[in-house]
Formats: structure tokens, C-alpha cells, sequence
């Protein structure tokens, strides 16, 4: 079964890809990113396109881009996604894998959106303890960074902080482990999965409407 990867550059597409890999019931033949087109940029996570490609050549797999305006509407978003997931329906691909794990109103979205494109989505993490999830990730070594935090539920200060078992144990009771919610975002820069660390440096930190994005610089 030829299935992707939808890839937001962050810890949960990570392990799923690993977790499937692992597997090898399903072939992975891409990642798929949205990249808001103005900033060249990940959509939400802030991160640089170049470092997904950088992500993607270490984890052996081809990145498919999807680019959206900056103030893409729903509308918009659908067809040009629908437009994507008929051409790779096209290529044989009939999957698309993704990092949920609990919020069922996103996943129904998914699946209705897939649906109208002849398309089924796959969810190897859902109904997964995240806390239990965020250690597991850590422990199989992975190296996460925060790239971006939303200031109403968490403090600016995790922004830029590495994604380890201190972290989870600063973070409060009210926000979730895995930021499922979507109290912060991460981008993955090494891995049991990958062949070869992504360089970084730190970059400026900036607030826009209630986001904190920490900027990564390419090394």
C-alpha cells in the first residue's frame, strides 16, 4: 500500500514515520508539507522550507511542497489540497498518514476531505497517552526544538527550548504534552529515522498575534 506522509516538520509526523517504518506494512513515498508561499515557510511551525528539505534528505524521502497565500481561506485551502490529493491518487498513492492524536473535529475534517478525493487517511498515534507519547519520543532519541508557542496558554520563554524530559516536567498541568491542542510546535533535527543531524543556530525570537516564533537559522 503506497501512502504519505503528512509532514509538518515537528515530533509527531517524526515518530509516525519511524512507527511505519518499524512496521513495514506501508510504504512511505513522500512527506508532504503545506509552506505558506509570501514567507517561504512551514505553515504554522515558522520553520524555513530549506530546513524541511534538509529533513527530508536525511530521512531518505522525497518532500512534496503545497503552497498556500498567507491568508488562505478554508475554500482555497481545500481545493488546492484536493488538487494535490488527486494527482498523487493519480501516482498510485492511496493514504496519507498523519500525527493526530485525540482532537476528533480535525480528524473528521481529514477523512471528509480525503473522502472527496477517493483518498482514506491512516492515524498510527490516536487514542495514544500523550504524555506516555512525548517520553517515548524522547527516549528513542530524538532531538526536537520549540519553533513556536502560543502566548495565551504557555509562556514566551519555552520558545527555542529542546524537547526533552526537563521540558516536560517544566511545563504546566493545563497545557498537553504532545501541544496537541496546539500550545507549541517543534521542528525534528535528528532522529533514530534520519541519516544525518540538521544543523541550526538560533535566530531572533518574534511575537505575532499571540505567537511566539523562534526563528531557526540554516547552518
Amino acid at each position: 500500500m503506497k501512502a504519505i506522509l503528512s509532514w509538518s516538520s515537528g515530533k509527531e509526523c517524526a515518530i509516525v514515520l519511524y512507527k511505519i517504518q518499524q512496521a513495514a506494512a506501508i510504504n512511505i513515498t513522500g512527506l508532504l508539507t503545506t509552506v505558506t508561499a509570501e514567507y517561504d515557510r512551514v505553515s504554522m511551525h515558522g520553520v524555513r522550507t530549506c530546513l524541511v528539505e534538509r529533513q527530508a534528505r536525511s530521512a531518505g524521502l522525497p518532500l512534496i511542497k503545497v503552497y498556500i497565500p498567507k491568508d488562505c481561506s478554508h475554500m482555497q485551502y481545500d481545493s488546492i489540497m484536493k488538487d494535490q490529493m488527486l494527482d498523487l491518487l493519480g501516482r498510485g498513492v492511496s493514504r496519507v498518514a498523519f500525527g493526530d492524536i485525540f482532537l476528533e473535529g480535525v480528524r473528521k475534517y481529514r477523512e471528509r476531505n480525503l473522502g472527496r478525493a477517493g483518498m482514506k487517511g491512516l492515524f498510527p498515534l490516536w487514542g495514544r497517552d500523550t504524555g506516555e507519547l512525548a517520553r517515548e519520543f524522547i527516549d528513542l532519541g530524538f532531538k526536537a526544538v520549540v519553533t513556536c508557542v502560543d502566548s495565551s496558554v504557555l509562556d514566551g520563554r519555552f520558545a527555542g527550548r529542546l524537547i526533552d524530559h526537563e521540558f516536560l516536567n517544566e511545563l504546566p498541568g493545563t497545557v498537553d504534552p504532545c501541544g496537541e491542542n496546539g500550545e507549541f510546535h517543534s521542528f525534528v533535527y535528528d532522529g533514530p529515522n534520519f541519516k544525518e543531524r540538521i544543523p541550526f543556530s538560533a535566530g531572533n525570537t518574534v511575537l505575532r498575534n499571540s505567537l511566539y516564533f523562534y526563528d531557526l537559522i540554516p547552518a
